[in-house]
């Protein structure tokens, strides 16, 4: 069976995402206040997310960098209240010294835009603490990364800096079933580079780790179907999640939860029952 962390992935997971900043791109600040951020993260674990993901800084295109210890002070309270109810919890950052402060408070997961490779402290940070780890490929920064994202084969390129990134941290001591790849759907692809990730994602998932796949109302859903506002996407997130499970993707990281969990639950009746015939 294969594993990441404590869950057996024997269906896809759904990661609730919060964002604890004042400009992500999603919610443009709906839940900086750290209260509101406490009350979203319990009503996505309430609506059946499996890991709930904290994030500090936006890494959208064009972002600026937030300093570590502003980042601690947006997530730490939140991160503390959310494993304190049980939830289980992914600190989303870049910055060994906030993985540290987040594991402290809770978190059992770091998920790193940078593939543990932004920081020099956090591959070794990752290891020491044994914790699961999501390696995201990106081209480039947030800063500069879609002013031309260039690939001549975007799947196959992911793919193989995902295998090195994996060969690092494996000998750095990190089990296989700490590992999570993620090939950054937004982070430096055009718009036809991100539907050529989702329609490989077995090539990921030969990689022989877990999956995650990130494509909830991002910039590519809105391009194809000329939804402009981000809240807007979510028939458009919910048909790239149900692409990315047919290809084998373990992890959906999402904003809408109780609406992915529907779809999700449709989905596998069918796969079971054409599975059964």
């Amino acid at each position: 069976m294969r594993r990441f962390e404590r869950f057996a992935l024997d269906a896809p997971l759904v990661m609730g995402i919060v964002n604890a900043t004042p400009d992500s791109f999603s919610d443009g600040g709906d839940f900086f206040d750290t209260n509101a951020a406490i009350a979203q993260g319990l009503a996505l674990h309430a609506e059946g997310a499996d890991i709930l993901d904290i994030g500090g800084e936006s890494t959208r295109p064009g972002a600026a960098m937030v300093p570590p210890d502003e980042e601690q002070r947006r997530v730490v309270p939140v991160i503390a209240a959310l494993a304190k109810a049980g939830a289980v919890v992914s600190i989303d950052t870049r910055n060994a010294a906030t993985m540290a402060a987040a594991l402290d408070a809770g978190a059992a997961i770091v998920n790193d835009v940078t593939a543990l490779s932004g920081d020099p402290a956090s591959l070794d940070l990752v290891a020491r603490r044994g914790v699961g780890v999501v390696l995201m490929h990106m081209q480039g920064e947030p800063q500069t990364m879609q002013a031309n994202p260039s690939y001549d084969d975007a799947p196959a390129e992911i793919a193989a800096y995902l295998a090195k990134r994996l060969a690092v941290c494996r000998e750095a001591g990190i089990a296989p079933e700490m590992l999570c790849v993620d090939p950054g759907i937004g982070f430096g692809k055009s718009v036809a580079h991100n539907a050529e990730i989702l329609a490989n994602v077995p090539k990921l998932r030969a990689l022989g780790v877990a999956v995650l796949i990130g494509a909830s109302r991002k910039a590519f859903i809105g391009a194809l179907s000329k939804a402009e506002r981000p809240k807007e996407r979510l028939p458009g997130s919910l048909a790239a999640a149900l692409a990315a499970v047919a290809g084998g993707a373990d992890i959906l990281r999402v904003h809408d939860v109780a609406a992915t969990r529907q779809a999700l639950s449709v989905w596998q009746a069918v796969a079971k029952a054409r599975n059964s015939t």
